[in-house]
């Protein structure tokens, strides 16, 4: 298989993976489109490099939120749009509504998080082992392990006020 079909059958297998990715760090629609097609770019440019040396999603994980975090300080330069509603338009109408709001609340809160924060977070709500964090993010995992305990005290304290 030449490397275009090989990144191509890699992107189609992890499509969902990236976006949840760009979902987190983007307010509407549009950015995350934009930020979706940087994040497939990046992961194009880079991927002669990768050395195996990790799982592919671990490398992936990381690129993303780079790039994520990259495009954040470039949108930080610019006028700000907030709409966290775009990001659920793509749900459809048999969900559960109580689950809708409370997802949309979190999205919310995550919005006030760091990018750190928000990196984070999104990695555990994936599912990820605080060593898989750390390896992803380059931080011990006993610093995953306090700045995710920290993050979900920030979290409660300002979902209960």
């Amino acid at each position: 298989m030449q490397k275009e079909e090989v990144f191509t059958e890699l992107i189609r297998e992890h499509q969902a993976l990236l976006y949840k990715a760009t979902s987190i760090y983007t307010d509407n629609k549009e950015d995350q489109e934009d930020l979706f097609q940087e994040v497939v770019f990046q992961l194009w440019k880079y991927f002669d490099s990768f050395r195996n040396d990790a799982k592919i999603t671990t490398w992936m994980y990381r690129v993303a939120m780079n790039t994520a975090i990259t495009f954040i300080k470039k949108k930080k330069r610019k006028p700000k749009s907030v709409s966290v509603a775009d990001v659920f338009s793509t749900q459809s109408d048999d969900k559960d509504d109580v689950l809708e709001e409370r997802l949309k609340l979190l999205y919310q809160h995550l919005q006030h998080l760091n990018t750190l924060e928000r990196g984070l977070i999104f990695l555990l709500l994936e599912g990820k082992s605080y060593k898989e964090i750390a390896t992803i993010t380059g931080l011990s995992d006993t610093n995953v392990g306090t700045k995710i305990s920290r993050i979900k005290k920030k979290l409660k304290t300002n979902m209960t006020k």
